[in-house]
């Protein structure tokens, strides 16, 4: 048995792991580990599983978690006054907070606590998602929106644990989330800058930043 992968399309994805919970997936083209959509969560139980977070924007612990994501994407933005988006904002937007202190131009978005699609329709100079691509049931719909609203030169900012390999992924606790359903490889970002003209770097092990090349 073979699944289409949900981010490239290759039709040849076969398993990789299965736990007691489900089967995850692997893509021989772009190295994408996924869960099939049969195996997806209902989005009334994803909500549920969402609201159990306690991510607080007067956490300083949370604020220095995510600094992991902001401070390489200033270093690399190199200037104040830019527009940004934070997709996948979550319930309390303190990335958004974090960047807009550092003088820049925040939106956010976010399918349950943020939906507004104004954001959506605009463009801006970089977009950030912190610990949501995991989550995303068709990755291929969020990085071809993306693309449309990149500007010229624009930096996409990722932060999601990166699986190595099999050994890693079997004892990996981030695939235990039963709202986790999409794992990256840096060779899966390295596979979409290729194909559609970005350079890519990754500062830390679960942060990759990507920029426009035009």
């Amino acid at each position: 048995m073979s699944v289409h992968c949900p981010l490239c399309f290759h039709p040849d994805s076969s398993l990789f792991h299965q736990d007691k919970k489900r089967p995850y997936w692997r893509c021989p083209q772009c190295a994408l580990v996924f869960v099939a959509a049969t195996d997806h969560l209902s989005a009334a139980a994803e909500k549920a599983q969402y609201d159990l977070h306690q991510n607080h924007c007067d956490d300083p612990g949370y604020r220095q978690f995510l600094n992991r994501l902001a401070k390489p994407l200033q270093q690399k933005l190199g200037r104040t006054g830019l527009s940004g988006l934070d997709f996948g904002c979550g319930p309390g937007p303190l990335l958004a907070q974090m960047l807009t202190e550092q003088g820049q131009r925040m939106a956010i978005w976010d399918p349950y606590f943020a939906p507004d699609p104004a954001p959506l329709n605009q463009s801006y100079d970089f977009i950030s998602c912190s610990e949501a691509i995991e989550h995303f049931a068709a990755p291929a719909k969020e990085w071809h929106l993306w693309q449309r609203l990149l500007k010229p030169a624009a930096v996409l900012a990722i932060m999601t644990k990166r699986y190595i390999d099999l050994k890693g992924f079997a004892n990996w606790h981030y695939k235990n989330d039963p709202t986790h359903i999409s794992f990256f490889h840096e060779k899966t970002f390295e596979f979409l800058a290729q194909r559609d003209g970005f350079t890519v770097e990754f500062p830390a092990p679960d942060v990759v930043l990507l920029q426009k090349q035009n």
